[in-house]
């Protein structure tokens, strides 16, 4: 092994607290120093981690620490800014979803990355997820077109309905969490996306007037396969039909089930949001007297990570990026493309239109 990376931390948040976390487990990786705005969140997160050194701002911390690494946890409009300047330092980088607010800045970091010849890692959570990749490689055995259907919508309640409405200062529901899906789509088809629209909703005065905190997209891809996914935040939202993540194709479909139990944790459940449990494949064949031949498969997929493990195993992809020297064009581009449909559809709200692409 070789010697330990430096690592600045750029939030105590929730996410910013479990990436610390892993950081901290990891054979090759060492937690430098802490930047957040808030000091009692990042007195807690110091504490835990046996008296991390903490600044206010992001220059103190790298004028005195010079990390090798920074992880970039805070609100999506600061991403791009605080991306460059670690990356203008020779920092490699782990940047929380999404990339950058626009599809011009998140262009910008991927060609610093390139010039600087550093590595930049999204937090694309789900891509380091098991049963979501055997998820994705079922429904690739489906046939094309795909009928693809996922929401996460979010009952806030406690801390996150502040954390949500703080987001949504610049930030839609079906921006922020959508790339995730809309990633997961554009992996399942690998297609090119040709067109969205979008339509959403303002159900709350607590947030800006200028924005909604329900959305709804339809993404058209090449292949012609169609994507729908669904993001709604705020006391109001409903448990009742908060986890939908399912994929339809000509074969058959594959469905993830949440709980066959009928028991489950709620939509606030941060952990819930990555919870598969089963998966259910159905094949579509059926003989002479239209009766299916074969039996719905139930796939357990109950021994899973949790999220802290998810965040362990993003940082331990992010040191093999770099110590293997990974090629991470894909990656980026797959970035850019996400970010790219939600924004779109972001665009289809406000204008009532559909957006080309």
């Amino acid at each position: 092994m070789g010697k330990s990376l430096k690592v600045l931390v750029i939030g105590c948040g929730n996410m910013g607290s479990s990436h610390a976390r892993a950081y901290h487990k990891l054979d090759g990786f060492e937690v430098a120093a802490l930047v957040d705005t808030d000091p009692d969140k990042r007195d807690r997160l110091s504490a835990e981690l046996g008296g991390v050194p903490q600044f206010d701002t992001l220059d103190e911390a790298r004028k005195s620490v010079r990390p090798e690494v920074a992880c970039i946890c805070t609100y999506p409009d600061t991403h791009a800014g605080f991306a460059k300047q670690c990356l203008a330092a020779g920092a490699h980088l782990f940047v929380e979803k999404p990339i950058a607010t626009s599809v011009a800045e998140a262009q910008e970091i991927v060609s610093a990355a390139r010039t600087s010849r550093r590595k930049v890692v999204v937090g694309y959570i789900l891509r380091q997820h098991p049963a979501w990749a055997r998820f994705i490689e079922l429904a690739r055995t489906l046939g094309k077109p795909l009928v693809m259907r996922m929401n996460l919508n979010q009952q806030s309640v406690g801390f996150m309905w502040d954390v949500h409405k703080n987001l949504m200062k610049t930030m839609s529901p079906i921006v922020d969490c959508g790339v995730h899906y809309v990633d997961v789509m554009c992996q399942m088809t690998r297609s090119k996306p040709v067109r969205v629209q979008a339509i959403g909703a303002r159900l709350t005065d607590q947030i800006p007037a200028h924005m909604y905190n329900y959305g709804q997209l339809q993404v058209q891809f090449e292949d012609g396969s169609v994507g729908w996914y669904e993001a709604g935040w705020g006391p109001m939202m409903s448990e009742e039909a908060f986890f939908v993540k399912d994929v339809v194709g000509p074969k058959g479909c594959v469905s993830i089930v949440k709980s066959r139990s009928g028991e489950d944790s709620g939509s606030s459940d941060i952990d819930s949001h990555t919870k598969t449990n089963c998966l259910r494949v159905h094949h579509a064949d059926q003989n002479a007297s239209n009766q299916f031949v074969r039996q719905d498969e139930w796939i357990d997929t109950a021994d899973e990570p949790s999220h802290q493990d998810l965040c362990d195993r993003e940082q331990a992809y992010l040191l093999r990026a770099i110590r293997e020297n990974l090629d991470l064009t894909e990656h980026w581009a797959d970035a850019i493309n996400s970010l790219r449909i939600v924004l779109a559809a972001d665009e289809s709200v406000r204008t009532g239109k559909t957006v080309a692409l």
